[in-house]
């Protein structure tokens, strides 16, 4: 068959398909699914000149419509799924099944119905040769297609436009299913892979999905970040076998524009675990940047105490009274997701009051708390520096955040690693017999006067517990808080929860502390071998 000729064979088929070519189109016959001896791609016939025979014939075909000349894949595929998934994808469906037909890389290119022998093809080439156009049977890792795509699905995930709105250009089968000629026109590659439509700047992907608006150039194009088939991540369609890879594409100190925290993942004490993609429960054992960013929604935005940083997105939280949050509002909701009710993250000092629900410990009803959520119940603590009160808030990343990014002056974002664990900012000694120092309790000191503290101004023997007896600031305060379930408003005020692995009862039987006023109280203990019966102060 000529050229010109087909041509004439190419819109016969297109007109078989039941539409006709829009103004951009361009022939099969110029592009990688023109098959026959003379087409332009790598893999072609070593003589057959008909074009359109690979797919369709007017004679001897199967009983599939548009003239299907090939023979239809078995339904032996592994189906794209996640959690997060709300549709049902089943077996390949229709014009999916088609494609698959050669894609899928189980039927030669060459077997036709209209032939007695398959077509023979250049340099021995059987089925389709590894690459980009081979998908395989295992379709987890590829955009997933054969499900309905209506109204209903759209509503039930906010994610997803309502396909009535859809172009004429992006089409769903005769039964509201997606297919691959959802997104691909066998017919025109015009736009390059086949594409239905130009995807320059997404246009393609954000016709069907609505992922939100971001001010971060780099993540308004979703190529940025994913791939719609082959993907190594399998769930999400990552470029990267896990999430923290992906976001480590840019954020290594490639991109210019994009924050360096590479280095920060190999630190000691770091929140990624570069676990695979969309893990089982529970998610604190699995953490990773998508835990704190919806990157669909960051912006350069910055915010004041206790709201969350813009560059976290519109992401998911948990509220103060335990309920799930499909958008955070405040930091600790969003740290509430793996440092609370799912009890997962154990605290590395024993206390009198064992606890690892933070939103307890931070909760306004609680005995005593740093101020995450509320300002604290303290009035007058005299040791604040200056540009601190009493009525200020805090973000948990005040203290939990990459080393040396100003703790206590509202750390640089979220906590992605430091020197220091847990987490912190800077340096927190919890040891026994440990030396005082600026550098032993810099955490402390940097809200917390180190002078006020050692000439005794809210504890008339700090200095004499801190200095002299070398007992650390965590063996006597609780730098979270004391749930109002386990503690009381005069045993746990001023954060006092012994740590029981140097705390121990005294002569009596007792462990305990008693607020008798402003400034005063009185221990039970015994601590460095000293047997404390009702002892008081000042």
């Amino acid at each position: 068959m000529k050229r010109g000729h087909a041509g004439s064979s190419f819109l016969a088929a297109t007109l078989l398909l039941g539409g006709a070519a829009p103004a951009q189109q361009l022939s099969v016959v110029d592009s990688p699914h023109n098959l026959s001896a003379s087409g332009p791609g790598s893999i072609r016939a070593s003589s057959e000149q008909q074009v359109c025979i690979f797919c369709h014939a007017p004679h001897n075909t199967s009983p599939i419509r548009p003239l299907w000349n090939r023979t239809m894949p078995v339904d032996a595929y592994s189906i794209y799924t996640s959690r997060s998934l709300d549709a049902e994808p089943g077996q390949p469906t229709g014009m999916s099944k088609m494609c698959l037909s050669c894609h899928d890389g189980t039927i030669a290119i060459g077997a036709v119905f209209s032939r007695q022998n398959p077509i023979p093809m250049s340099g021995g080439v059987s089925t389709m040769p590894m690459g980009p156009g081979l998908l395989g049977t295992d379709l987890r890792d590829d955009h997933p297609i054969s499900f309905v795509y209506d109204s209903s699905l759209a509503a039930a995930d906010p994610k997803l436009r309502n396909p009535a709105t859809l172009p004429h250009e992006i089409q769903l089968d005769s039964n509201g299913e997606m297919q691959c000629t959802t997104c691909h026109d066998a017919h025109n590659n015009a736009f390059g892979s086949f594409l239905v439509m130009d995807n320059i700047g997404s246009a393609l992907c954000v016709e069907c999905h609505q992922m939100g608006a971001t001010n971060v150039q780099a993540h308004q194009d979703c190529a940025s970040c994913h791939v719609s088939h082959g993907s190594p991540s399998g769930p999400y369609l990552l470029d990267r076998q896990t999430i923290g890879e992906t976001c480590l594409n840019c954020h290594d100190g490639s991109h210019p524009q994009a924050p360096n925290v590479a280095s920060q993942f190999s630190l000691p004490s770091n929140h990624e675990t570069f676990s695979e993609v969309d893990p089982a429960p529970p998610a604190s054992q699995h953490a990773s940047c998508a835990d704190c960013h919806e990157p669909h929604t960051m912006t350069r935005m910055h915010t004041q105490a206790p709201l969350t940083p813009g560059n976290f997105g519109q992401i998911d939280g948990v509220g103060a009274s335990g309920t799930p949050l499909l958008v955070a509002e405040n930091e600790y909701e969003v740290c509430f997701k793996c440092h609370a009710d799912t009890n997962a993250v154990m605290p590395i000092v024993t206390r009198l009051a064992q606890q690892n629900n933070t939103r307890l410990e931070f909760d306004p009803s609680a005995i005593s708390f740093h101020p995450i959520e509320t300002p604290g119940r303290n009035a007058d603590v005299p040791s604040l520096k200056p540009n601190w009160s009493t009525q200020d808030l805090v973000r948990c990343s005040d203290c939990h955040a990459v080393n040396g990014s100003n703790p206590g002056n509202g750390a640089a974002g979220p906590v992605h690693g430091s020197v220091y664990g847990p987490l912190l900012a800077d340096s927190y000694s919890t040891f026994d017999y440990t030396s005082e120092s600026p550098q032993a309790y810099a955490l402390c000191y940097s809200c917390h006067d180190r002078n006020s503290i050692l000439s005794n101004r809210s504890f008339s023997e700090h200095r004499k517990h801190i200095v002299e007896e070398r007992t650390s600031c965590a063996t006597c305060h609780d730098a979270h808080g004391i749930s109002s379930l386990q503690g009381s408003s005069t045993g746990n005020s001023h954060l006092i929860n012994f740590d029981t692995s140097v705390v121990l009862p005294n002569s009596q039987g007792r462990l305990e502390f008693r607020d008798t006023g402003i400034f005063s109280g009185t221990c039970n203990l015994r601590c460095h071998g000293e047997n404390h019966r009702g002892e008081s102060y000042p």
